[in-house]
């Protein structure tokens, strides 16, 4: 979950007054991936008015920002998160941020996610893709890509007994309010409300060891009080609907976008093989969290840019991705080439994301259900990704026959 990004005036002057223009909130909204190359080629960090902070473009220097957690923090007063739900392992770094993160280390990790995932997410793409089946259409982002990541969040923290659109309006009211938040600004009562109603249902589901998930997280959760575990199921719960969704929707798009990319083997690892490629591809191309935040903690030069302490530096995900030092034609997408899965779609560093074995799972398992409608093509209406931190397309529109 990102902090909102403040403007922050007056620094035209340390980067030079005629240097050429950087791109708008709008271009960094809709299409990015121009200005950002053209940016990266001039100067591998550069200062963006548009943001407020510096933007770190090349693959190296994200890796190294994003691994130099003393010198680039998340523990600012400016990282929102904190102000609506507390102290987590997003907001915080060094010892403390150990302290938080470690319970979800042992459940997150594949052979947990196998174990405790696997049936529930093979029956859940079953159940998804068999509802549409009857039909011969759908617009895929709402109709599957959505809900499986619902389901999963919900099956995890135990949950279940909750109606989807109650857990949705918390989610949402939380987001809200963080998003919209400002320095100077009170948190929304409706933020603070829909989290005080997350934080009392996860609490009485991890009391009653309503999933195995949980169970786990609670059993080597000592050192986090009831508060701060809360405050970390509900980082989990954004990162598990909002990055998921984004990554099915572009995994979609960029097979309907991409001639013959459709046309996989009737062989059933065959076609998990390809797929596997095909997402891990679509992570780079594409990554759903386009962006990282951090605070510089002292003056600092890096890739020719003198960034002060307490200086926002944005690590771009989508531009490193496409670092033609590290990808050859990184614009294309292109299955199965070499390094592919070197990509930071799932950050790197401390704050690398604990679900990424899971997301992977709800992914492929439901891509290989609908790759199996037959006739399974993009229909009218199919949109590009959009979006200045989370990146997905608005409408994945699809028919079969």
């Amino acid at each position: 979950m990102s902090p909102t990004l403040l403007p922050r005036a007056g620094r035209a002057q340390d980067v030079g007054v005629h240097a050429p223009p950087t791109p708008t909130l709008a271009e960094l909204t809709a299409d990015p991936h121009p200005a950002l190359a053209a940016l990266r080629s001039r100067q591998p960090v550069s200062w963006v008015e548009a943001v407020g902070g510096w933007m770190v473009l090349s693959y190296d220097l994200a890796v190294q920002v994003m691994r130099d957690a003393d010198t680039f923090t998340v523990d600012d007063p400016r990282f929102t998160t904190s102000r609506v739900v507390g102290r987590s392992m997003l907001s915080t770094d060094g010892e403390e941020h150990r302290r938080h993160r470690s319970p979800f280390i042992a459940p997150f990790t594949p052979r947990a996610t196998r174990e405790t995932f696997a049936a529930f997410v093979e029956n859940e793409a079953d159940r998804l893709v068999a509802g549409l089946a009857a039909r011969n259409a759908a617009e895929l982002r709402t109709a599957v890509a959505g809900p499986m990541a619902v389901a999963c969040m919900r099956f995890a923290l135990g949950l279940e007994q909750l109606p989807v659109d109650l857990l949705l309006g918390w989610y949402r009211d939380i987001v809200g309010a963080v998003d919209g938040l400002t320095p100077d600004a009170a948190v929304p009562p409706s933020g603070l409300s829909a989290y005080g109603e997350l934080s009392t249902a996860v609490l009485d589901a991890a009391a009653r060891s309503a999933s195995p998930f949980l169970a786990g997280i609670v059993g080597g959760a000592d050192a986090l009080s009831p508060e701060e575990l809360a405050g970390n199921v509900a980082v989990l719960l954004f990162g598990g609907i909002e990055t998921t969704e984004g990554m099915i929707a572009n995994l979609l798009f960029h097979l309907f976008t991409t001639p013959g990319a459709l046309t996989v083997s009737s062989d059933a690892a065959a076609r998990r093989a390809a797929l596997q490629d095909a997402l891990e591809e679509s992570l780079r191309l594409e990554p759903a969290a386009a962006e990282v935040d951090r605070y510089a903690t002292r003056d600092v030069e890096i890739g020719g840019a003198s960034v002060r302490r307490g200086d926002l530096v944005i690590v771009s995900l989508t531009a490193a991705n496409r670092d033609p030092a590290v990808f050859a034609d990184p614009d294309a997408f292109r299955p199965g080439r070499e390094n592919g899965r070197r990509h930071l779609a799932f950050a790197q560093g401390p704050h690398i994301c604990p679900g990424l074995h899971l997301a992977r799972l709800e992914t492929l398992t439901l891509l290989d259900r609908l790759l199996r409608l037959p006739g399974f093509r993009p229909a009218a209406g199919l949109t590009p990704p959009t979006g200045l931190v989370f990146r997905k397309p608005l409408a994945v529109p699809a028919v079969w026959s």
